[in-house]
């Protein structure tokens, strides 16, 4: 919301300067983003009167003209071509000086020759006076500007744009009238409102309305203005009052409508009338119904996307943008003026469906005011009335389910509670009724208020504590230690803190990383496999991050894409959070903890080699934060498939029979398709697995030696060495402490499509020592279970 200091001031004018103003709205939860002049600094610029206009006798471009500034005339070089006489035109005059925001330096106007003519003096278009950006011409002032007049006082240019950086509940804000009310609240004024009165009609013409959509249409007005000038144009106080809230002039009617949207924060719409058809209805768009828009687009609508429409054809995306078909244009002599409350639910994310944001949907979603249509209605028809002419019929209205008026209840002990400080009893009700809110029942514990009709944000009665905080002022709110008792929450043994889980990926290396919930849905497509999963948003951001993510690689692989287009060759992510994923009639969000590793296992170091990462050091980063769980053979790897991950270099995690994750190498055409240039290697686990975790228990330790042997087979190389662990723990009895595989060879001494494994067998027993034949008929157990389960032989 951009608007104009001197604007503002006409409604209501504190005894503030402009940056008290700034900072007051800063305070109040108004947040300034930005403010400037309206125009350049300069002085020496007056009203010039262009008498005679010559060409140049040595250039074709120029003219020789003779300009008043209301004492004397001068003669001026100009090559603007729109340049005439009678024209009047902001004149430079010799010594006048210009600074422009971009440089330090200043521009003076001096004696000059151009191709030979002298020229004392310069005519200025917008561009000069900083209005405007660029110009094809001069500045061409009304026919009445004084000559002679300061230009800066002629057109009020000691003025400043002020930006707001609204959220998205003060939509009550986005309008002068709107920001008046909440500075004259702040200030406790009274805002001057100008006198809308009523425009009778002087035809009976109508158009006739209905509204099938009723809830999200609740109030529709259109009124006929028939016989308008098109050759009428917009006043130079309008032109110069949009320009500075950032709206360019395009013709009085359009003005008109963008002037009431900027004053009072209610769109509106004209339809050139004779290009309607029948009637309007306020209704839903079919599935695939197309329309043209304002700006040369054909869309195809969305089922849920409303429309207004005639007895052919839509004719409009209501709340949105208007249709071409039905647009005024010079030729127009006809309007129907359409003025309406949408609900904010009904528009709410439409127009970014289409990948579109306007000035009025940008208001419709936050929410306009649903009393405010008859208003804006006749303030629009009283200013194109006198500006372009025509005759008025009457206001002919539609009704839908319009919203039920809301109380709420405030205890004057709740301002104290949650405030921590005390506040009149009647300093609240100054407070609240300055903002609109009407009083409706007062007590000694507390009042009732009526919420105004353009406030869509209060519903509860922290609602009105906020309120009172802005006003109050939250500078004026004393620090204090909290107002509720402090307590530690007990963390369970039995489970592992997700805090000591990403200290430990940290300690291996890795940064987190904190990516966005939405993302991509191609991205996703090609990550998570079938979109089935996949949440669409009703109301997404941008177009590329319209999906909830069903995974965090997406946006992991995203961030290394960013990296590795800055030259960073090593990468060690992770990022813990939620998932979203559609399954039958719900939505689970499981947590999960992701990771990637590229590039180097070192860094550029002289002592250091330049060997690159591989799918066991993703595996064995994986194996160290399992172990938080002392889940020990709960867990186990083996082959898997995904779609984002490299066909023979995936693995399944399993817990206790269980999917939990997955890890190995990203998917060479994913890699392809991400300009990706070094392998990648991730991981994704469900955290819900990785919590829970086996407590340690004290035991005697034995006094009684251990017993260790080696044991080597020859086994297929396809067999995982998990199963083979497996196998033995089943058969080496209870009393084994320790087993590790210590040595796996291959080679010309060995069978092809053979490996040897050598296995460390450790046992003790706790209470005396196990003798040589107890030991030898464990191995042979062992043996004759691997001979079985595997084929496998003793290897000599």
């Amino acid at each position: 919301m951009i608007f104009s200091e001197k604007w503002i001031r006409e409604w209501v004018d504190p005894a503030l300067d402009t940056q008290q103003l700034i900072e007051q709205l800063t305070m109040a939860g108004l947040e300034v983003d930005a403010s400037g002049p309206v125009a350049n600094a300069f002085t020496g610029i007056v009203v010039g009167e262009v008498k005679t206009v010559e060409k140049h006798p040595d250039a074709d471009k120029l003219s020789i003209c003779q300009v008043s500034d209301g004492k004397a005339d001068f003669q001026v070089v100009c090559g603007a071509p729109n340049v005439r006489a009678g024209l009047k035109v902001p004149f430079a005059t010799i010594g006048a000086e210009i600074l422009t925001p971009d440089s330090d330096k200043v521009f003076r106007i001096k004696n000059a020759k151009l191709r030979g003519v002298e020229s004392n003096g310069m005519l200025c278009s917008t561009e000069e006076l900083g209005i405007a950006d660029s110009a094809d011409g001069l500045m061409e002032l009304p026919a009445d500007a004084p000559v002679g007049e300061d230009i800066r006082n002629y057109l009020n240019l000691n003025d400043t744009s002020i930006e707001l950086d609204l959220t998205p509940n003060r939509g009550d804000c986005l309008g002068i009238e709107g920001l008046a009310r909440e500075i004259a609240g702040l200030n406790k004024m009274a805002a001057k409102h100008p006198q809308v009165g009523v425009v009778a009609a002087t035809i009976n013409d109508t158009f006739d309305i209905a509204i099938t959509a009723r809830d999200q249409c609740p109030r529709y007005l259109g009124r006929v203005i028939r016989n308008i000038n098109p050759d009428a144009e917009t006043p130079l106080w309008m032109r110069e009052k949009l320009r500075r809230c950032g709206l360019r002039s395009i013709d009085p009617v359009v003005d008109v409508t963008n002037f009431v949207l900027i004053e009072l924060g209610q769109p509106m719409h004209a339809f050139d009338l004779a290009k309607l058809k029948g009637s309007i209805d306020v209704r839903l768009a079919q599935e695939g119904e197309k329309i043209t828009l304002l700006d040369g687009k054909e869309i195809a609508l969305n089922g849920n996307t409303l429309v207004i429409a005639d007895d052919q054809r839509a004719v409009a995306m209501a709340g949105i943008m208007g249709g071409l078909d039905t647009a005024v244009t010079t030729g127009t002599r006809d309007v129907f003026l359409e003025c309406a409350f949408f609900s904010p639910l009904a528009i709410a994310g439409r127009a970014r469906a289409y990948g579109m944001h306007t000035d009025a949907s940008h208001r419709y979603e936050r929410g306009v005011d649903f009393n405010l249509q008859q208003k804006a209605t006749e303030r629009a028809t009283r200013l194109l009335l006198d500006i372009v002419g025509g005759e008025a019929g009457p206001i002919i209205e539609a009704l839908g389910n319009l919203p039920e008026a809301k109380q709420v209840t405030l205890e004057y002990a709740s301002v104290a509670r949650f405030l921590g400080v005390e506040i009149e009893q009647s300093q609240i009700r100054e407070i609240l009724t300055g903002l609109g809110f009407g009083l409706t029942d007062c007590s000694d514990k507390g009042i009732t208020v009526s919420v105004p009709s353009f406030r869509f944000d209060v519903e509860i009665e922290a609602d009105l504590i906020e309120e009172l905080a802005r006003v109050y002022g939250y500078n004026n709110v004393p620090l204090g230690r909290g107002f509720s008792k402090q307590s530690l929450k007990s963390q369970p043994e039995a489970v592992t803190p997700l805090a000591r889980l990403k200290q430990h990926l940290v300690s291996l290396g890795y940064q987190e990383a904190i990516t966005y919930s939405f993302i991509d849905p191609t991205l996703s497509e090609k990550v998570c496999g079938s979109s089935s999963e996949a949440i669409v948003l009703q109301n997404p951001i941008s177009s590329d991050m319209s999906t909830m993510r069903s995974s965090i690689l997406p946006g992991l692989l995203s961030t290394l894409q960013y990296n590795e287009n800055r030259q960073q060759e090593r990468v060690r992510l992770f990022e813990a959070g939620q998932v979203f994923r559609a399954e039958q009639d719900s939505i689970k969000q499981p947590a999960m903890i992701a990771g990637l590793i590229s590039g180097r296992k070192l860094p550029d170091n002289w002592s250091n080699n330049k060997e690159i990462y591989d799918f066991f050091d993703v595996k064995g980063d994986i194996e160290s934060l399992l172990d938080f769980s002392r889940g020990g053979n709960d867990f186990c790897f083996q082959p898997g498939s995904h779609p984002s991950f490299h066909s023979g270099q995936c693995a399944e995690v399993v817990r206790s029979g269980r999917l939990v994750g997955y890890v190995g190498a990203l998917h060479p055409g994913l890699q392809r398709d991400l300009g990706l240039d070094s392998t990648v290697f991730m991981f994704e686990l469900e955290l819900e697995a990785i919590y829970p975790r086996t407590m340690p228990c004290a035991t005697v330790l034995s006094r009684f030696p251990e017993v260790s042997r080696d044991l080597a087979i020859l086994i297929n190389n396809e067999t995982p060495a998990a199963d083979i662990l497996a196998v033995v723990y089943e058969n080496a009895g209870e009393y084994l402490s320790s087993l590790r595989i210590f040595d796996v060879y291959q080679g010309d001494a060995i069978e092809k499509g053979k490996k040897s494994i050598a296995l460390g067998l450790t046992w003790q027993h706790p209470s005396r020592t196990l003798n040589d034949d107890e030991i030898n008929s464990i191995i042979i157990n062992c043996i004759k279970a691997l001979e079985e389960q595997f084929n496998a032989s003793l290897r000599n």
